[in-house]
């Protein structure tokens, strides 16, 4: 068990939250992970692969302005997914991820560029910007752990880690 997805669990178990995650660069990887630790199905209630912008727009509710203007790798489109599939879920935490793995630019934006996103309820949200390096499958992995650590993060700053 990742000792990191476990801390998540247990955090979100302690505070009477839920979660669901919006993934795109990570096809699923996070959600993934947070079920591979015992007792997740208390607290995980799903998740979105949103890999495609008309997923984002359709069942996320990601504005197709902000994809246009800004693009599916973007801080706006990684909170707008991390509040969406709260909506969609009725969970009260949203993780989301959106980025390049690579191996092509994509988007005018170099391999590498990346955005995790937490939403807790309607009133907080927190988007973090990362340039990573190495190969796609590095830059997937290093993407899961930022999104667990920022899940962890915004649990411990809304004060909800009980």
């Amino acid at each position: 068990m990742d000792p990191v997805a476990g801390r998540v669990i247990a955090d979100l178990g302690r505070s009477g939250h839920t979660i669901a995650t919006a993934e795109s660069l990570t096809g699923g990887r996070v959600c993934a992970l947070l079920t591979t630790v015992p007792g997740s199905s208390s607290v995980v209630l799903g998740g979105v692969v949103s890999y495609s912008c008309e997923l984002k727009v359709s069942v996320l509710g990601v504005s197709a302005a902000v994809l246009a203007e800004q693009g599916a790798v973007s801080a706006d489109t990684a909170l707008q997914m991390a509040q969406g599939v709260c909506r969609v879920t009725g969970a009260s935490v949203g993780v989301a991820t959106t980025g390049v793995a690579g191996p092509d630019p994509s988007e005018g934006k170099p391999v590498g560029t990346v955005f995790v996103a937490v939403a807790v309820g309607e009133s907080w949200g927190r988007v973090r910007a990362l340039t990573l390096h190495g190969s796609r499958e590095q830059i997937r992995a290093q993407s899961v752990d930022s999104a667990l650590d920022l899940v962890l993060e915004a649990l411990a700053e809304s004060g909800d880690t009980g």
